[in-house]
């Protein structure tokens, strides 16, 4: 499981955030997914920083994404 927890808290996520790897991200999006969930089964309010995090991990997959296919490109 991801774990960002060697960043001092004044760390922003998005720098934490970058510093996963692939499999890392992908289960701190999961694990996001599942807290996110089970948030709403408590309150039915949604909480904006479940989808902060959400739109992060997000925009650095797809950031992710593109580097890879433009490399593949470039060959």
């Amino acid at each position: 499981m991801a774990n960002i927890l060697p960043f001092p808290e004044e760390t922003p996520l998005a720098m934490q955030i970058k510093s996963l790897g692939d499999e890392e991200l992908l289960d701190f999006w999961e694990e996001t997914q599942f807290l996110e969930r089970f948030l709403k089964e408590g309150a039915p309010v949604q909480n904006q920083d479940s989808m902060q995090y959400e739109k992060l991990i997000l925009q650095e997959l797809q950031l992710r994404s593109c580097r890879r296919c433009a490399a593949t490109a470039q060959l």
